[in-house]
């Protein structure tokens, strides 16, 4: 059984990985080029979701590299998506074996802000790298979601108290909303160098692929807002804003942040 608010089995899992993808793939294999990733790397792909990462690792580092990616419920994979230098297992970041010294990239998105033991983990990701390996993690800060533009009175309300609510029950679950303004800080702490930081955030506008990532995040956990707080009228009202070109908001501002695990010195 998932820790998670969000468990990768349920079947809103599928739509809440696309809109993942479709919105921030193309921000995360940027930040992870910029390491210097290339053919015969190593790589450790953490909680990798629907698995689009890991083959775009596996096509990148070759024949010679070697991809593994870790989930605690690993997604099903057609014959497209086939790598034979990428392995796929079903693996706890928290508390199963991990391999030390024996990666050069370990990259992890939306993994440790659900994690209570998340600075217990940054630790493992650290010593699973080789000596000047790099550590990419991209988290969430959300803390700044601002309402962009509301097609009628009440409109941003609504939203934000339906939001609250979803943040509530995170934090209930042990998760850190606002981790993502926290990584820069805790990898220098884990004794990382190199470091650097970017953010990456876009409006999501109704109806809109990254706007039904928080449709499909309050279809599962429907019977949880209700028990909070939530009356079933709004969150049905919520559910036809979201759909409404009118209304926009601020996406989740993603924070990637690179650091690099200093080579051992000669004494």
């Amino acid at each position: 059984m998932s820790r998670y608010v969000f468990d990768s089995s349920a079947v809103q899992a599928p739509d809440r990985f696309t809109a993942l993808e479709t919105c921030y793939d193309p921000v995360s294999r940027l930040r992870i080029a910029q390491t210097g990733l290339g053919a015969g790397w190593h790589c450790l792909e953490v909680g990798g979701g629907g698995g689009s990462l890991g083959t775009w690792l596996a096509d990148v580092v070759g024949p010679l590299g070697q991809v593994l990616l870790t989930d605690l419920v690993p997604q099903p994979r057609g014959p497209q998506d086939e790598r034979t230098n990428l392995t796929v297992v079903q693996h706890d970041i928290v508390s199963d074996d991990l391999p030390q010294n024996a990666f050069d990239l370990v990259h992890a998105r939306l993994v440790l802000l659900h994690l209570p033991q998340r600075r217990q983990v940054l630790d493992r990701l650290v010593a699973a790298l080789r000596p000047g390996g790099w550590l990419v993690l991209e988290e969430f800060d959300c803390g700044w979601l601002p309402v962009l533009t509301a097609p009628h009175p009440g409109a941003a309300e609504l939203f934000e108290k339906v939001h609250t609510h979803l943040m509530r029950l995170l934090s209930e679950a042990g998760a850190d909303p606002l981790w993502g303004r926290r990584v820069y800080g805790a990898m220098s702490q884990a004794g990382l160098t190199d470091l650097s930081s970017s953010t990456h955030a876009q409006a999501w506008a109704g109806g809109g692929a990254g706007i039904r990532l928080h449709r499909v995040n309050t279809e599962q956990v429907e019977d949880r807002l209700l028990a909070g707080g939530v009356a079933a009228a709004e969150l049905r009202d919520f559910w036809s804003l979201l759909d409404e070109p009118g209304f926009a908001v601020n996406s989740y501002p993603l924070v990637t942040v690179r650091g690099r695990r200093p080579h051992q010195r000669d004494d």
